[in-house]
């Protein structure tokens, strides 16, 4: 198995292939790693097949024009353990391959980078303000944290390509498979990269019908980032735009933190990638079923345990606190849920539970009113429906005794309780 699969996406780039190939076969040689060549082409007329056959390289039949269409078939076939992709037109060199691959331990997504600080970019004035301008909507409009996200220079680790679905056909793949790949929580890495214009041939970016396809695909990452299949989903919300939303996350994690001062290492169950493990006291864990969430989650340096309800993987008495923070709505009801909580809560301990009180009108309205704001948000997950009647009756029979309980915008509930002895 080659440690390396090169996709290069080509139309009628015989002229400069017949001279990128080789410089490849040189620089990978000197770098004593496995490698293959994939040219992903999309029915060239020019010789692009006779000069892969003279080169060693695969001529991928792609069958239909497509930038993203050549991507998709050319990771397909690829079958090394990391992925490059660059274009065939010599504006990516290949000597700069040594330096991602010297770096792909960093981030699972390595892009070189015109736009990260000591990048820089070779270009005529209005391509460089449209290129500006398309990297500024989906980096600020979809919180992406990259820079260039147009850049096609990228080093992959092979298995967070084959998890994607990648529906783009042209250019905006580019776009898509970045923010895909993060929603999914996993990292991008930019290296400064000095971007200069091809010297044969030209471009086949048209910007009118191209630019009508990134704003389609714009639009469907922009209702995947604000629906709950993005890990970050509750990262992002407690640095939101909307003030409302922003409000929202602070008030309740200032809440559990209140509650949870000073009582010791906590046990966090449905953690997600909320803000509110990385405050906990040291010592605490972070438990969730979703590995997206997970991935994000590792910003806080914090143990991450993937698991969830209704059987939770650890001893018994083995935490002084568990937070279980807008999670139960999302399971099947089951009074053993109370019980399991006060397995691994050591004798004394403190319960922190947070959920919708649908007693409340103010609850209800909200619900409904974010789901119309946010179609595919949290408001569709809920299943389970409780009110604080019914919760404090619950946990009284479950031998927890209720201290205390507030409110977060006069529908969200948290109940602070303590296992009794």
């Amino acid at each position: 198995m080659p440690s390396l699969s090169v996709v290069i996406p080509a139309w009628n780039e015989a002229e400069n292939l017949v001279l990128l190939l080789p410089d490849l076969h040189e620089t990978f040689g000197s770098m004593g790693i496995a490698y293959e060549l994939i040219v992903a082409d999309a029915g060239s007329l020019d010789g692009t097949k006779r000069i892969c056959a003279a080169n060693g390289a695969v001529c991928l039949e792609v069958g239909e024009k497509g930038y993203g269409r050549a991507l998709v078939a050319g990771f397909r076939r690829a079958s090394g353990t990391h992925i490059l992709t660059m274009d065939a037109d010599f504006s990516h060199p290949a000597a700069f391959v040594r330096r991602l691959w010297e770096l792909r331990d960093e981030a699972e997504v390595l892009v070189a980078s015109r736009y990260c600080p000591g990048g820089s970019a070779q270009m005529p004035l209005t391509r460089r303000l449209l290129s500006r301008t398309l990297n500024l909507l989906f980096s600020a409009g979809l919180h992406l944290p990259v820079r260039d996200c147009s850049s096609g220079y990228r080093l992959y680790r092979a298995d967070v390509l084959a998890g994607l679905e990648i529906r783009a056909r042209d250019f905006d793949a580019l776009q898509e498979i970045l923010i895909l790949a993060h929603a999914r929580g996993h990292r991008t890495f930019e290296v400064p990269f000095h971007y200069q214009p091809r010297e044969r041939g030209s471009s086949h970016a048209r910007v009118l019908p191209f630019g009508m396809q990134y704003l389609k695909t714009f639009g469907r990452m922009w209702r995947l980032r604000n629906s709950i299949h993005s890990g970050d989903y509750d990262l992002r919300a407690f640095d939101s735009l909307i003030p409302i939303q922003r409000w929202w996350q602070r008030r309740r994690h200032r809440i559990v933190l209140d509650f949870t001062a000073g009582a010791g290492p906590v046990l966090d169950v449905g953690c997600g990638s909320s803000r509110i493990l990385g405050d906990l006291a040291a010592g605490s864990v972070g438990l969730d079923p979703n590995r997206d969430k997970l991935r994000h989650a590792r910003r806080f340096g914090r143990p991450l345990v993937q698991g969830g309800l209704p059987h939770l993987p650890f001893g018994d008495a083995s935490f002084p606190v568990v937070v279980c923070s807008q999670v139960i709505e999302h399971i099947p009801r089951n009074p053993g849920l109370w019980g399991e909580f006060r397995r691994v809560i050591a004798p004394g301990g403190l319960l922190v539970l947070g959920t919708p009180d649908y007693g409340r009108l103010a609850w209800r309205l909200t619900e409904r009113v974010y789901g119309w704001l946010i179609p595919g948000g949290y408001a569709d997950e809920h299943i389970s429906h409780y009110s604080r009647r019914l919760l404090v009756a619950e946990l009284a029979e479950a031998g927890f005794t209720v201290l205390d309980y507030r409110y977060v915008g006069g529908g969200e509930l948290i109940l602070l309780c303590r296992k009794s002895s």
